[in-house]
This record gives C-alpha cells, structure tokens and sequence, in this order.
C-alpha cells in the first residue's frame, strides 16, 4: 500500500498520514511534545465520570496496566509533585515520601490540583503544566515498550515511548507502587 505525502503547514508535525482526520485539537500538553518533536498518538474515547484508566483501557482496546495516571501530589510543605503510576496500581504514600525524604506526602485537593497542573482532575497531563514541578515515575513503567497517558483534555490519551518522561520531564524512578 502507497503512502500518499501529506501536505503539511510549516511548524506542524503530524504523526502519520492518518493523523490529520484523526487530529484532536491542541492541548498544552500537545503543544509540549510537538515543539520537543516527539512521536506520540493521539486517543480521544469518550470520557465517563470517575471512569479512571479502567474506563479508558476499555475504550481503546489497551491494558490498564499501560494507561498511566497522573497524580498532583504535595508533601508536608505544600509543594506539589506529580506521581506518574500504573492505571491498574495506586500510590503507598508513604514509600513515596520516604523514597525523596519528605516526611510525608497527600494528594492535593482538586482545586489545588488545578491550580498547579494548570488541568482539570480526569484531564491532567505531565506535559505542559502550569507549573514546573517535581516528576517521580514508578520504575516500572520505564520498562514498558509504549505508554497512554492523558493528553491534557478529559477523554483523550497520548501514546508516546515511556522515555521521553525521563528525557522531556526529568522523571525520577521510584519504587511505591501497591496494587488497587
């Protein structure tokens, strides 16, 4: 099968010759990877309140174990953090706080969240925040060949190589996944 040329803007990338019909409207989370020039896919499934990643999993035909969430975090100060963890995995807390020596850390409230991210809670993105803050990463997720993650709008998730999180975002490895 022939691939046609897609006729381009100047300054816009686009994934494939797919990607134009398929094309979600720009996000600052979108706009973050397309100026680093990264590769990424683009989801859009259709958002369900409190659906989470297992909702999300469902749509898109992808293991939840794939999908990662991003969580807003802050520790005993009031500084904020996002965690990047398994859809199917929640947070121990604890072995977070202990992993980057803060005494303790907490989600942060949803108004506090959105503050911070810059995003609504079900949409939050680790690209393209409001604000610059720490990253930690479950190890493991490093692991894994490609990644879901939300694309900074309720019902769309980005496929990217798990290690631009390292290379884009300075994404620190921990260790403190437990399982839901």
């Amino acid at each position: 099968m022939a691939v046609r040329p897609m006729a381009v803007a100047p300054g816009r990338h686009y994934n494939s010759p797919m990607s134009k019909s398929r094309h979600v409207s720009e996000t600052p989370a979108t706009q973050f990877l397309r100026r680093h020039d990264v590769e990424f896919g683009e989801h859009p499934y259709e958002y369900v309140e409190h659906g989470g990643t297992a909702e999300s999993a469902r749509q898109l035909g992808v293991d939840e174990h794939h999908v990662v969430k991003t969580l807003v975090m802050e520790d005993e100060h009031a500084k904020p953090l996002i965690v990047l963890m398994h859809g199917d995995r929640t947070v121990s807390t604890k072995n977070l706080a202990r992993q980057i020596g803060a005494k303790r850390v907490e989600p942060c409230k949803p108004e506090v969240a959105n503050r911070h991210s810059g995003y609504l809670i079900g949409g939050t993105s680790p690209f393209g925040t409001r604000k610059v803050v720490p990253v930690y990463v479950e190890s493991s997720i490093l692991e894994l060949e490609k990644i879901w993650l939300n694309g900074g709008r309720r019902g769309f998730l980005v496929s990217i190589a798990p290690t631009a999180l390292t290379q884009l975002l300075n994404a620190k490895p921990v260790q403190c996944a437990s399982v839901d």
